[in-house]
């Protein structure tokens, strides 16, 4: 329900205005200009009736206290002084209106209602400018590039038709995004749209979340539970880090797209299901089957349409645009630091980094220099020491992980660069070491024998983690 602030310093003026309108809106009172300062804080109010002769302070200079201060709901003059010098005088303060005491009750509400009509739609072209701001060019997908304007006409394109879409792209660049949007654009908005990530179940989980099981199926299967095909039927499915999946799984994932039929753990029946399938992955799955770990046929059944999102790296001249959305989103979950602007420097360091974790990096960066900036503005001090020096930092605690290429010696430069790339992979691995190896394509064995010849331990073992000198 919209508010409506009365501001009267008679009791009487107020209840007859309040009669007059309490019956469409909510209506708060203040009885002086002191009163009005702190109910328009308060309450919020979307339109204010205004007396102009009040004690102490009168009507026209609170009017011009609320324009000083950045209060802009539309506001009724309503007084006894039928003078055009008032009237003339109360229009150039930014009043939006001007009635005389006396007035006809169907005359103000008229008036009102057709305030209130214009205050909802201006609020709602604030919103819309402030989306278009934040989520750019395909929804909350950012980037005027020709990179970017690529992947957005194709997406565009694709949306609305029930092709299998496969997104390419190295992690932290938006797939999960670009899933959702190509969802929300879709005959099939109106259907669920169900995320699994394939990289972050264990391999024995994995069949059950996307089949279900019956009851009985399996130790601990008290009741029947769907899986995600089911729970995204008449909507879409999206397979996460596809790459990451096991060859059985992928062969019933195969065996569903082809037949729009899946099989619960310890069932017999089949069970239709209606689901567009997205998927990601940031491997090279042409590579992946050469080596023998993902399907041929379930490549090029996910591949209908192909989508390659850029690295940052390879769109920085979209990086002050995409930092001014993010900074956007941030200042609206940190009200406390949305006065806080970013300085040229600032920027321009920005789009000098290379971004090795892409735009989840790039806005993680930004949240911390918000909430960490000692000022009104985001300077160079307050970004990651990484950023500043445009040298990343690419994995694990305590500094592992650190600058290889800053080293000038090549054995030095080749160990670090070893932990950092082993120490990623574990992380993403969930420190399973045959997953690990598998996904690098060494041996367990291999593996583990490197680990121990970098010094490499899991996080809370004992054992300190390699120093980078």
């Amino acid at each position: 329900m919209q508010t409506i602030l009365i501001v009267d310093d008679e009791p009487n003026a107020r209840y007859g205005i309040r009669r007059a309108l309490e019956y469409k809106y909510r209506i708060a009172e203040a009885g002086s200009a002191a009163e009005a300062r702190e109910a328009i804080a308060r309450e919020r109010p979307d339109l204010v009736l205004l007396d102009v002769v009040m004690p102490s302070e009168g009507g026209l200079d609170f009017l011009r206290w609320m324009r000083e201060h950045e209060h802009m709901q539309p506001v009724v003059i309503v007084t006894a002084l039928d003078t055009a010098k008032t009237a003339v005088e109360a229009l150039r303060l930014g009043a939006a209106d001007y009635i005389v005491k006396g007035f006809d009750i169907e005359e103000l509400r008229g008036r009102v209602a057709n305030l209130m009509k214009l205050t909802a739609l201006q609020s709602e072209n604030s919103r819309l400018r402030r989306q278009l701001v934040v989520e750019g060019q395909f929804g909350r997908l950012v980037g005027a590039s020709g990179a970017m304007r690529k992947v957005f006409e194709l997406a565009e394109r694709v949306a609305p038709s029930d092709a299998t879409v496969l997104i390419l792209g190295e992690s932290g660049t938006g797939k999960d995004v670009l899933a959702q949007e190509l969802h929300d654009r879709s005959g099939r908005a109106a259907g669920p749209f169900v995320a699994v990530n394939c990289a972050a179940l264990p391999e024995n989980l994995i069949e059950s979340e996307l089949f279900g099981y019956e009851k009985g199926a399996f130790t601990g299967a008290a009741q029947r539970r769907k899986g995600k095909f089911e729970l995204a039927n008449g909507g879409t499915l999206f397979l996460d880090e596809i790459g990451d999946m096991n060859q059985v799984t992928q062969a019933k994932v195969l065996r569903a797209l082809e037949s729009r039929e899946i099989e619960r753990l310890g069932g017999t029946e089949t069970v239709p299901v209606d689901v567009r399938v997205v998927s990601a992955t940031h491997r090279d799955l042409p590579a992946e089957i050469a080596a023998g770990r993902f399907r041929e046929d379930l490549y090029y059944r996910l591949r209908v349409v192909t989508i390659e999102l850029p690295p940052l790296r390879g769109h920085r001249e979209d990086i002050p645009a995409l930092a001014a959305a993010l900074l956007a989103l941030h200042r609206a979950r940190h009200p406390q630091s949305a006065a806080k602007s970013i300085s040229r420097e600032a920027i321009e360091a920005l789009a000098r980094y290379t971004w090795p974790g892409n735009v989840r990096e790039l806005k993680n960066a930004l949240e911390r220099s918000l909430v960490l900036a000692r000022g009104a503005e985001i300077t160079l001090e307050d970004l990651p020491e990484e950023v500043c020096g445009g040298v990343p930092v690419t994995g694990g605690r305590g500094g592992a992980g650190a600058s290889f290429l800053a080293e000038g010696d090549f054995r030095e430069a080749k160990r670090k660069f070893e932990v950092a790339f082993l120490m990623r992979k574990l992380e993403e691995n969930k420190w399973n070491v045959s997953r690990t190896a598998a996904g690098v394509g060494l041996h367990r064995q291999s593996l583990q024998e490197k680990l121990r010849e970098l010094g490499i331990q899991r996080p809370g073992k004992s054992g300190p983690l390699p120093e980078q000198g």
